[in-house]
């Protein structure tokens, strides 16, 4: 029967009333309706259980799709493995690399009259390293944060790129009292400097700088032979990047040869190693319990984040670890200084909890370890058994730091090169040298700063500081940073009072503050300011890059300045691991607290690495030790 459509307007249907109550219409419709009145129909019984057979087959049907979602990715996962595996290991190979006659024979030149690298070995390799020959030679010194932040703000093509440092790796050094113990390893904390570089295509030399001419726009460099000898050449340049941080200062005590210190790779592995060594002796049944005190003693000298963070990282070597398999007992003596003061409290309490003895009011005066205690105005010497002693207390030059200091005029720093607002080694040919990182600090008015201090504090206004007046120059002055009280103590008053009359005057403080500003940093040395210091830089060398024709065209006398204003730091805080626990210091606002500030701080050490890489390990790390504990064998 056709269908029919009608068009137009229609009428709804009628409602329609059943009397549901008669009994020949109940029988006749093919539904029942339920004859209870309508405010019962809603029921409040549970419904119906399903049957345990339904149930079964549901929870079967489930796993089956879960087993075979996870046997398709697992057979993904090893295909793509086999897929890589295929792609990668083949029977590629390269033949007939172009290389330079000069890269092979370089001619030799300068004072020294030593072979000069005019061309490297790479330069031809491909299109790119020739496209860059002719590019102006950017040389950095260096491969630390400072370095590093250079090179990620610079643009392929810029410059003709070469990397020079003793080590091929970059080293992220804020864990480094981690690796120390065994929590992270030494792996998951450096990453190729090859690698770094290679968007740039860059070169890269494995040297050591140790001496420059400036006039030639030449540094000198040492390196190791396959035999074993040392080869010295001149590397050119356009511009230069001194990035060459810095070393341990001894301040003057005598044994420090028998100290370890905490800065690089090795040093980490050489402290592992003792620490292990320690152990292992003291377990010993034939160790004497006087020598198994000393072997079981770790004193950590000096209370930066370096010296709190390893003295927390061996506290919970030992009571998550050793304790569960040797079963020794730990002290460690640490000096807590350069913190805020709620910061300091919090640590020191936290470390005296643990068992973890504190020195303070302190100076070392020799090791094996003498030192003086001055918390009760006496000085009073105290000696520590020990077979462990890290040395973590302030930086100095490193031998090319100071070589490039005594060849310019004006850099009279005791610590540092001296550079201008702009970066600028000040006394180098304008525009050629830059410092930063730990090598460098900003020329600042040191002194007047500290000499703005004397009229608030001369309050009896008799030209004269006494030793109380000179207290509260030291507790309510900061340093240029704004980060710290300006040096005091009792000792540095003495040492300038020539007359001994408990008063200094306005020469002998004069004396007293020119002092200090030669050996003040203007900025801490910390891999915060070198990063960027590295970032402001790279970027002032991308756009001089990219400028430098209509620089060039319009004669401007000031490149740097033209592209860039001055270098200004943004203190993002400090932090540091302290067991189970970490501390924040802002600035105007500290705080501190257990696991979950311990995690804010991983989160934020594990957002600064350097590569995917490198953070996929650290946190392979993590979870390892969280696991399994840390590795305790010695290799």
């Amino acid at each position: 029967m056709p269908r029919l459509a009608l068009a137009g307007h229609i009428r709804p249907p009628a409602r329609l009333s059943i009397n549901t109550r008669s009994p020949a219409l109940a029988r006749a419709l093919p539904i029942p309706f339920n004859r209870q009145p309508p405010h019962r129909l809603l029921s409040t019984s549970p419904p119906p259980r399903r049957p345990l057979k339904s149930v079964l087959r549901t929870a079967v049907r489930y796993t089956t799709i879960a087993v075979l979602s996870s046997a398709f990715g697992v057979t993904l996962l090893i295909g793509g493995i086999f897929l890589h595996d295929a792609c990668t290991y083949t029977d590629l190979h390269i033949d007939r690399v172009p290389v330079s006659p000069l890269a092979l024979h370089p001619e030799h030149g300068g004072p020294k009259n030593l072979p000069i690298a005019v061309e490297l070995v790479g330069d031809l390799e491909n299109e790119e390293a020739k496209k860059l020959k002719d590019k102006p030679r950017l040389v950095v010194i260096g491969g630390g944060w400072g370095a590093v932040g250079a090179i990620e703000q610079l643009h392929a093509g810029d410059y003709h790129v070469t990397v020079v440092s003793p080590d091929t790796f970059n080293t992220f050094t804020p864990l480094l009292p981690s690796a120390a113990v065994g929590t992270v390893s030494i792996r998951s904390l450096i990453e190729p400097l090859r690698k770094i570089i290679a968007r740039l295509h860059g070169q890269f030399i494995n040297a050591r700088a140790i001496d420059i001419v400036m006039s030639e726009r030449l540094v000198e460099l040492e390196a190791h032979n396959a035999d074993g000898s040392i080869t010295r050449f001149y590397l050119p340049y356009d511009k230069l990047v001194l990035a060459v941080g810095s070393v341990s200062s001894t301040h003057g005590v005598p044994g420090l040869e028998n100290c370890y210190q905490l800065k690089t790779v090795a040093d980490a592995q050489a402290i592992r190693r003792r620490i292990l060594d320690n152990f292992e002796m003291a377990s010993l049944p034939t160790t004497d319990p006087k020598e198994r005190k000393r072997l079981l003693s770790f004193v950590v000298c000096g209370g930066g984040p370096t010296g709190v963070e390893t003295a927390a990282e061996i506290y919970d070597l030992c009571q998550e670890d050793i304790i569960n398999y040797v079963g020794s007992v730990l002290s460690v003596c640490d000096l807590v200084t350069d913190y805020s003061e709620a910061i300091s409290r919090y640590a020191e309490d936290k470390f005296r909890r643990d068992g973890v003895c504190l020195i303070t009011s302190a100076r070392f005066g020799s090791v094996p370890l003498k030192f003086h205690d001055r918390e009760t105005g006496e000085v009073v010497t105290h000696d520590i058994p020990s077979n462990f002693v890290l040395w973590s207390t302030g930086i100095a030059m490193n031998p090319f730091t100071a070589r490039v200091s005594s060849l310019l005029p004006n850099q009279v720093h005791k610590k540092a090169i001296e550079v201008d607002a702009q970066l600028r080694v000040k006394g180098a040919p304008l525009g050629e040298v830059y410092a930063i990182g730990d090598c460098a600090t900003i020329e600042t008015s040191v002194v007047a700063h500290l000499l703005d201090l004397v009229e608030e504090a001369d309050r009896n206004k008799d030209g004269r500081i006494d030793y109380d007046e000179w207290e509260f120059m030291a507790h309510q002055g900061k340093d240029p940073d704004g980060r710290g009280p300006a040096p005091g103590g009792r000792a540095l008053f003495d040492l300038y009072d020539s007359d001994a009359d408990n008063s200094l005057t306005l020469n002998e403080l004069a004396v007293l503050l020119q002092e200090i500003g030669n050996k003040i940093t203007a900025l801490p040395a910390t891999a915060q300011v070198a990063s960027q210091q590295g970032k402001y830089l790279g970027k002032k060398l991308q756009r001089l890059a990219s400028q430098r024709s209509v620089l060039q065209a319009n004669e401007v006398p000031d490149l740097d300045e033209a592209v860039s204003g001055p270098f200004h730091y943004l203190h993002l805080g400090s932090l540091a691991y302290i067991g189970n626990a970490a501390v924040f210091d802002l600035g105007r606002m500290s705080f501190m607290g257990g696991l979950v500030a311990m995690y804010a701080w991983r989160s934020v050490y594990w957002s600064e690495q350097v590569s995917l890489r490198t953070r996929a390990l650290l946190m392979i790390d993590w979870i390892v030790r969280g696991v399994w504990g840390r590795d305790l064998s010695r290799l």
